[in-house]
């Protein structure tokens, strides 16, 4: 963690794909929170809130000097719908010290309460890997290529922000994830690179499936590291979605450890997959996709598959908060729990976490 000067909730604009199988949008298989409260827990039984009809899960937290805490979670009813457009007036902190018997609400004024813009808090990269194999580019090249680039229509925000991107990546049957065109913000240039796909991309009919995995895993865990790592930085997510007409073929990665790289990645990467077709394993997809995943029976169905993919997005998009605030809780003062709760109408929810005041004094802003 790292404490606090301001309560501040901030929307992300975080790609959540969610989508049916076929058609029927009532089939989905998503779930956004993936360990329903994370990295938090269940408040203490002192407060008394009762079950939880929200769910606030923790992705990440940390403190800074002078004593800012940062708290970034995502919301959603106890369905996996996300909750998005919330305000900093629906959530009240709670704080225990060593010395409280249960939880003191600190004042949201006397804290700096406010809402920052997504494009200064938050980053998110789309990874869109797709799989050019000898089967796609013998039946179904046209129709994914314009799945493709209607997906990218309906994602990318306009006005464009720098704040979301996608890269496009391919694989074939060699040890490799080509990069089809870096991560941009614009959706002329990504849609121009999708267009350009040809029948003759490939040289290895094979199918690199678990490689692909691995590798788009590893991208998505370098791009999340390196906004830790750089001062100043907005916070990183990023999601795999990974489109496949089959099973892996060439053999030169284990399943095993496709699965471990996704169940062990980062909690602010999420993974979805789009199967086409009878020969695809729904199965590993849906454990691949451990965020959604969906098939499409036909090459028909694609586009209409992509849509709703696209259609998800605008829910999730505000589903993300940070929530930070300036702590009277000062160096010396030992561990100490914070509550946040959220009411939504009739419904509420909340998540528990703890910091460190190590080094707090005054001066937050």
């Amino acid at each position: 963690m790292k404490a606090a000067i301001s309560i501040v909730f901030s929307a992300f604009l975080v790609v959540f794909l969610c989508v049916s199988c076929g058609n029927a949008d009532d089939d989905v298989n998503f779930d956004p929170n993936q360990g329903e409260l994370g990295q938090g827990e269940e408040p203490d039984d002192c407060l008394e809130f009762g079950d939880n009809e929200l769910l606030l899960s923790i992705q990440d937290q940390f403190v800074t000097l002078p004593a800012k805490v940062s708290i970034l979670f995502r919301v959603s009813d106890t369905q996996g719908n996300p909750i998005s457009d919330l305000t900093a007036n629906q959530f009240t902190i709670y704080e225990q010290g060593r010395n409280d018997d249960c939880f003191n609400t600190i004042s949201s004024s006397e804290s700096l309460a406010r809402i920052s813009p997504n494009s200064q808090v938050f980053s998110n990269n789309t990874l869109l890997v797709l799989d050019l194999s000898n089967s796609v580019l013998e039946s179904s090249l046209e129709e994914l290529k314009t799945a493709a680039t209607s997906f990218i229509t309906n994602v990318m925000p306009s006005p464009e922000t720098e704040s979301f991107k996608i890269g496009i990546y391919w694989f074939d049957g060699e040890d490799t994830l080509h990069e089809l065109n870096p991560f941009s913000s614009s959706a002329a240039e990504l849609s121009n690179a999708i267009a350009g796909i040809d029948e003759n991309i490939s040289n290895d009919p094979s199918t690199d499936l678990y490689g692909a995995v691995i590798k788009a895993t590893d991208i998505a865990e370098d791009l999340i590291d390196e906004g830790r790592d750089t001062e100043g930085s907005p916070i990183v997510a990023a999601s795999v979605v990974l489109f496949t007409d089959g099973t892996d073929q060439a053999s030169r990665f284990s399943e095993e450890s496709a699965l471990d790289a996704v169940e062990d990645a980062d909690p602010n990467i999420s993974f979805f997959t789009i199967g086409l077709g009878s020969e695809i394993d729904q199965q590993i997809l849906e454990d691949i996709g451990k965020t959604a995943s969906v098939v499409a029976g036909n090459a028909a169905e694609l586009e209409a598959t992509f849509n709703q993919i696209s259609a998800r997005v605008s829910e999730q998009a505000n589903s993300f908060y940070l929530f930070e605030y300036c702590t009277p809780k000062r160096d010396g003062s030992g561990e100490n729990n914070l509550v946040i709760q959220l009411t939504n109408g009739a419904l509420q929810g909340a998540v528990q976490t703890r910091f460190r005041a190590d080094g707090f004094t005054g001066g937050c802003e």
